[in-house]
């Protein structure tokens, strides 16, 4: 994580360095975009790579549950960064409808554009391995930026070579309301994903489903109820009661609680588990699992 973070903010640097000197010599209003969406995601990978740091740091004597939801902070930020970059790019490219101008060396932006793709594939790829070996959220959400990069830089291509061969000078400025649009979609998402993490909310039915399954095979668990869930950062909270015979022995209940905890732990890695017993027949005010 904290290697994918890094190449982030370091590829960001380059793309800006070589995509200033472009828009600089093309006056390309869809350049800009491109530009200004690489300043952003700048920021948001220099926040993202203080917000690992910070969700990596062990639980300490303050935050018993980890420093995990410093993942989802940051990917709200970038959220934050992207629709800012968006709102830019819509001002700009009305201004450029209202008043066209023609684009100039749109070989030396096409260049640009074809570099752009090329660093970026490379970083998508080493972030795409870390997600999958992290589960984290925020190098997620940072992926997601470049992913869209990809897309937006193809766009570029194609407004340079519409606008500077063809002559059609609008395509800029279309093409760069194009990509406003989808950069307003893209930040509503990792803000969705970000506040659903933030406030709690319970893991997808199908892994609860899989929860309730394993907590029922001991012979032994008549039923489960107050399944109750969250993630933070790369790791989960399970937490659930479960329903035991009531003239078990105190070390039995306690020997299937553990074993149901080890299970689960097993099909969710990182997951901190917590089960209570309770007298099988005997009303708990249950909430639904």
């Amino acid at each position: 994580m904290r290697r994918a973070t890094l190449l982030a903010v370091i590829t960001a640097g380059l793309l800006i360095t070589v995509k200033l000197a472009a828009w600089l010599m093309t006056d390309s209003v869809a350049l800009l975009s491109s530009l200004v969406d690489s300043s952003l995601d700048a920021c948001a990978s220099v926040v993202t790579l203080f917000a690992v740091r910070q969700a990596l740091v062990p639980p300490d004597r303050e935050h018993r549950f980890g420093h995990g939801k410093a993942e989802p902070l940051a990917a709200l930020a970038q959220g934050a960064f992207i629709m800012g970059s968006a709102l830019f790019l819509v001002i700009e490219s009305i201004r450029r409808l209202v008043n066209p101008q023609p684009t100039s060396q749109e070989g030396i932006g096409i260049a640009v554009m074809v570099f752009s793709i090329v660093v970026t594939l490379a970083l998508v790829s080493y972030q795409a391995y870390a997600v999958r070996r992290t589960g984290s959220l925020a190098v997620e959400a940072d992926s997601l930026h470049y992913r869209g990069d990809l897309l937006i830089n193809v766009s570029i291509i194609a407004s340079l070579v519409l606008g500077g061969w063809f002559g059609f000078t609008m395509a800029d400025p279309l093409f760069a309301l194009g990509i406003a649009a989808y950069l307003i979609r893209t930040a509503g998402g990792i803000a969705w994903g970000a506040l659903n993490i933030l406030m709690d909310r319970e893991l997808p039915d199908d892994q609860r489903q899989a929860i309730l399954e394993i907590a029922r095979r001991p012979a032994e668990v008549l039923g489960v109820h107050d399944l109750r869930t969250r993630s933070s950062g790369q790791h989960s909270f399970i937490q659930m009661h479960l329903e035991l015979d009531g003239s078990m022995t105190l070390l039995r209940a306690h020997e299937v609680a553990d074993s149901v905890e080890a299970e689960i732990e097993l099909a969710f890695p990182g997951a901190e588990v917590i089960v209570h017993q309770d007298p099988h027949g005997i009303p708990d005010k249950p909430r639904p699992a």
